[in-house]
């Protein structure tokens, strides 16, 4: 009878050979210290330990030798360096929660980048900035980046012409912003305007009558 071993748990405490898929060799990053290096390095290794954990026999298909488990590694390592290790963390889990496959490199680029809402999709986030009330900076965003796509489109000219004419320059504003996002870049959220705490004294009768004969005056009433 065939034997039916679980790959995964006959993998649960690697051997030497597994350890080798580190970066001790990797040349990768020279911006960066080697501590911030190295801490990126330690989360890579968590991050597929995690998905060997999870994905079981996918995992096993896509990595099936310590080499290719080793290339592997130092691809996303290259991919992800932008990204600081908590938000490869972050992408990791929730790579985990939203779907059931092993994801690629790409995919992990964006789950890296998304945040708790995650990068919406160009026509929603067109249709959300577009709707948005203004003071825009006080509208609670689905992600920075749509701001700042709508922002960069003008927001009169978003307000003022069709979606035919204005979702295409909405669109390619908001692909270079998420380019950006997916490099790593952080886009702050818009500062809200504060309203005034303390309205201002109206002003008494007198006050008025003498702006208004002021403003006579001016006018020439």
């Amino acid at each position: 009878m065939a034997n039916h071993k679980n790959p995964i748990t006959a993998q649960t405490s690697a051997p030497a050979t597994d350890r080798s898929a580190t970066y001790s060799q990797t040349q990768t990053g020279s911006g960066q210290s080697q501590e911030q290096l190295n801490e990126k390095k330690r989360v890579i290794n968590e991050v597929f330990a995690l998905f060997k954990l999870n994905y079981h026999n996918q995992f096993s298909a896509a990595f099936p030798d310590t080499e290719t488990l080793h290339h592997a590694k130092r691809l996303w390592l290259e991919a992800l360096l932008s990204f600081a290790p908590q938000d490869i963390m972050q992408g990791a889990k929730r790579a985990i929660l939203q779907s059931e496959y092993l994801p690629t490199v790409h995919k992990m680029l964006q789950l890296c980048a998304a945040g708790e809402n995650g990068l919406p999709e160009a026509r929603a986030a067109y249709r959300e900035a577009c709707n948005a009330p203004s003071p825009k900076t006080n509208h609670k965003w689905s992600h920075p980046v749509v701001y700042h796509a709508g922002r960069e489109s003008n927001w009169h000219f978003l307000a003022n012409n069709p979606e035919s004419i204005a979702y295409p320059v909405f669109a390619e504003h908001y692909r270079k912003l998420c380019g950006r996002v997916l490099e790593g870049e952080k886009l702050s959220a818009p500062e809200p305007l504060k309203l005034e705490e303390k309205p201002g004294t109206p002003l008494s009768k007198e006050e008025n009558a003498q702006k208004m004969a002021a403003l006579r005056a001016e006018l020439g009433i």
